[in-house]
């Protein structure tokens, strides 16, 4: 297995991407990381840290993505970018998944044009674990891709959600929730009460109805379904409230797993390929652990079973 991870991502890279790649490489068995970027950087770092890698390749780009670029123009006009060439090493299934903490909307940009979605699949969202109560997590999607969506797309994203949730997470048949201001089907917005019809006799999926906000973190669904927009706004309140906690001294089990580092990123799912994306201030713990993610997706095959639901 080859994880293709982008050095020059991130507010603190190459720096935290190479510590992290150092601690992952430790945990990564017979897996081998492709790290792209600056090679007099990452070896300069190598060299100062003594780091032995295990099972570590590095392929030299001068070229990077700036975390406040125009997504589309940047990732056009910077093919030979480390985005670019990851995108392109599982395109040419010369990596098996590509993991990045820099331009997330560079890292959608080539999602959908280098790699491109499977079958029917409209806009790929992105996916986030919602940490639980009983210790377990739940997949919420969108967290920040699509801030508008149709109700056919929310449709995509349980289906989406679902597989996941099953072949990834190990859930037999996993639960899917629709976020919404009322358990009633009559509440909501337009858009949300004509997903919930659809979602109601959708035969993929097991569908609950409607879910609130305060039942989040009770596990009520194992799958929650919103717009990018308020899924993202949940997530980063969710960070807030791990940041507020921890400097207040409070040790919660459940508060300490919405610290972004714990998963280390998200996955980008319908698209041909294994992508995660991590937050732009990754710390080496949070690029170790994304590394590790992108490994078990592929371990999974998920992404054969989004496959073959959706008629690629």
């Amino acid at each position: 297995m080859n994880i293709a991870v982008d050095a020059m991502g991130g507010d603190f890279a190459p720096e935290a991407v190479v510590d992290g790649v150092e601690l992952a490489s430790k945990e990564l068995g017979d897996a081998t990381v492709i790290l792209i970027g600056d090679q007099a950087a990452i070896n300069s770092l190598v060299e100062k840290k003594k780091y032995s890698f295990n099972r570590v390749e590095i392929m030299h780009t001068d070229e990077s993505i700036g975390m406040h670029e125009h997504p589309t123009k940047a990732f056009s006009q910077k093919p030979n970018s480390s985005i670019g060439i990851g995108f392109r090493l599982i395109k040419e299934q010369k990596a098996d998944a590509f993991c990045s903490a820099g331009n997330t909307g560079a890292m959608m940009v080539g999602s959908l044009f280098t790699l491109r979605t499977y079958g029917s699949i409209q806009r790929p969202p992105i996916a986030g674990f919602l940490p639980l109560k009983n210790g377990a997590y739940s997949l919420m999607l969108d967290i920040g891709a699509n801030a508008d969506c149709k109700p056919e797309v929310l449709v995509q994203f349980a289906e989406l959600g679902s597989l996941y949730a099953r072949f990834s997470l190990g859930i037999e048949n996993p639960t899917v929730g629709l976020l919404n201001i009322g358990e009633e089907e009559t509440k909501g917005t337009a858009v949300v009460q004509a997903a919930y019809q659809l979602l109601k006799s959708d035969d993929k999926i097991s569908f609950i109805g409607n879910v609130e906000g305060r039942d989040l973190f009770d596990g009520k669904a194992d799958v929650v379904v919103t717009e990018g927009f308020t899924g993202n706004v949940i997530f980063k309140m969710g960070e807030s409230l791990y940041e507020y906690s921890h400097s207040k001294g409070i040790n919660d089990p459940m508060i300490n797993r919405m610290n972004y580092e714990v998963v280390g990123g998200s996955p980008i799912i319908g698209v041909k390929g294994n992508v995660i994306v991590a937050h732009g201030i990754s710390s080496p713990l949070a690029i170790k652990n994304m590394i590790l993610l992108a490994k078990r997706q592929v371990e999974s095959g998920v992404n054969s079973k989004i496959a073959e639901a959706f008629g690629e």
